[in-house]
């Protein structure tokens, strides 16, 4: 473990750049036919600490069935409202750059930024994101949730690897 940590955004989209549809349904990914658990077992063993916004937390809570996956994970919920902490998770209320900052300057492995949307903007605008791992789905949504919100900004990506598994796509970028 180094203190040379990396923020990595590891999502799956459908084909049309969503990833969810409106009622935040992800039954769409689960049709289709992947490779195993899709390169995400390895993954989840680069990372030791996840970041999480509030409405994802929520969604986990909710689909898991308060059988929250990252037990064995140090996670934070972005909320503007909860504080504290609970079992699972601590509840931050900070500035995203200055916390975020503070948490790569310390060792450990690689940090999972879990979810899309405003979170993911902020990070994205801040330059925060060192790695985007996007798992495509062969699957058009029309409309939905996007993966990324239409913003004011460029950020330069190199394509660090690409996988295939089965009918999903995963690329892999590093930020310039």
């Amino acid at each position: 473990m180094s203190s040379n940590r990396k923020l990595v955004l590891y999502i799956a989209t459908s084909l049309d750049g969503y990833i969810a549809t409106e009622d935040d349904s992800l039954e769409w990914l689960f049709k289709i036919e992947g490779e195993g658990d899709n390169g995400y077992s390895e993954f989840y063993n680069t990372v030791d600490t996840i970041l999480i916004g509030r409405r994802t937390y929520d969604w986990i809570i909710e689909k898991e069935k308060g059988n929250f996956p990252y037990k064995n994970k140090k996670c934070y919920v972005f909320s503007k409202s909860e504080k504290g902490k609970n079992e699972n998770v601590e509840f931050i209320n900070q500035d995203v750059v200055e916390f975020t900052n503070k948490i790569k300057r310390q060792d450990g492995g690689n940090i999972w930024l879990v979810g899309g949307g405003v979170l993911l903007n902020s990070f994205i605008k801040e330059r925060l994101v060192d790695e985007f791992v996007i798992t495509i789905s062969p699957t058009l949504i029309g409309h939905g949730i996007p993966l990324f919100k239409k913003n004011d900004f460029e950020l330069e990506l190199k394509l660090k690897g690409l996988r295939r598994f089965n009918q999903f796509v995963e690329l892999h970028y590093e930020v310039k």
